[in-house]
């Protein structure tokens, strides 16, 4: 149409179009801290690569594309990975708690409603919902009238010690973290859990994480998940380290040590043993152990699920995971640093005496990971020697 009335509404259409877009577009930004999940699904739908799960292809090379043939694989998979804790030999970790002075166990903890209603106002609405189908958003929207109830929920199943089937269940998302997207072993877990029962996890993470901190109980060595810790601090420190020797004409071995499947692979038992020689008991340990107990997930993709799979080891919570490999540091006389999971092992080596101290300490190290089922990853670990 040549029209001169045509063209004008066609420009000013034109011009229209491209002001609403970018109005969207600003919304999104300001919006980004309370609702990201809006912001990253506008910018992914103008990405050409699609985010897609599989096919699948297996050793002899046929393929499985079929959205519940999937959800089936991915949950065995993720399930062969957790541990099958030794019951009948469970060791006695070291009281971390009693070589402390003035201290007082964390037994208890004040559940009030200023309490669960911070972290009511801290819910984000971008996030996705548990097996139990309650939405964030949802719960956002109403979280001045969820105050009440949702305190009284939770003072009950810790007074009590009973924890919720909904709260024990998550649904699985696979990820594809590296590689192709065919094989199977290059995608992570990403379980979605209740979104009431997280309310609750962070009531409990803050008040372990204050007797934690407070008392002094998490080794220095550690640099993750810790307040003024980071993988800047723990790099940091590490060439510290190795550039004070280097400049003393010292030469320098570094061990680098990865755990295999390391969050999901801590047996519960275990993981209680050390909780309580942290100074962590009464309620407080009851209900994390009636939470361990009797875990299940299942596999989610595309509205297909799988079956219900047991879970036997595994944390939810990076602190649990410190409390966990906290006693790594016993008796080394070589120094130490880690960041969560990721160890380092480092010392100087002038002579044969300082070479089987290195090694002496390695072989301390393999042997806490088979007394505490921890084992690591043959393939990523490393040796490095300075010149």
């Amino acid at each position: 149409m040549r029209h001169p009335a045509y063209r004008k509404a066609a420009r000013n259409a034109t011009i229209e179009v491209h002001r609403a877009k970018r109005n969207f577009e600003r919304k999104l930004a300001a919006s980004i801290d309370t609702d990201r999940k809006s912001f990253y699904a506008y910018v992914r739908s103008w990405s050409k690569v699609k985010s897609n799960i599989g096919p699948l292809t297996d050793d002899n090379g046929n393929a499985t594309a079929l959205p519940q043939d999937l959800a089936d694989s991915f949950n065995q998979f993720f399930a062969s990975v957790f541990t099958i804790e030794n019951l009948t030999d469970i060791p006695s970790a070291d009281n971390v708690f009693t070589d402390r002075i003035m201290m007082d166990e964390l037994s208890n903890i004040l559940i009030d409603e200023i309490t669960v209603g911070k972290k009511l106002d801290k819910l984000r609405p971008d996030k996705a919902a548990g097996a139990d189908d309650l939405s964030p958003r949802s719960l956002a929207e109403i979280k001045e009238e969820l105050c009440h109830p949702v305190t009284k929920i939770m003072k009950a199943s810790f007074d009590t010690g009973v924890v919720p089937d909904d709260w024990k269940t998550a649904n699985v998302c696979p990820i594809c973290k590296k590689g192709s997207k065919s094989q199977i072993g290059n995608y992570r877990p990403v379980s979605l859990t209740s979104q009431i029962c997280k309310l609750f996890e962070t009531v409990i993470h803050d008040a372990m994480v204050l007797h934690l901190e407070s008392n002094g109980l998490l080794n220095h060595s550690q640099h993750g998940f810790r307040k003024g810790g980071s993988c800047v601090s723990n790099l940091l420190e590490f060439l510290d380290c190795v550039t004070k020797n280097l400049d003393n004409r010292n030469s320098v071995d570094v061990i680098y040590l990865d755990f295999a499947k390391a969050f999901d692979k801590v047996p519960h038992c275990r993981l209680l043993e050390k909780i309580n020689k942290h100074g962590i008991s009464g309620k407080v340990l009851n209900w994390l152990r009636q939470w361990l107990h009797g875990r299940k997930q299942r596999v989610c993709i595309n509205g297909h699920f799988s079956s219900w799979t047991a879970v036997t080891s595994g944390v939810l919570g990076p602190v649990l995971f410190l409390i966990y490999i906290n006693d790594i540091d016993s008796n080394l006389l070589c120094a130490i640093s880690k960041f969560a999971d990721d160890t380092k092992l480092l010392n100087t080596v002038n002579c044969n005496k300082d070479r089987d101290q290195l090694q002496s300490d390695l072989q301390r190290l393999v042997e806490w990971s088979t007394k505490w089922q921890m084992p690591f990853n043959d393939t990523k670990c490393r040796c490095y020697a300075s010149q």
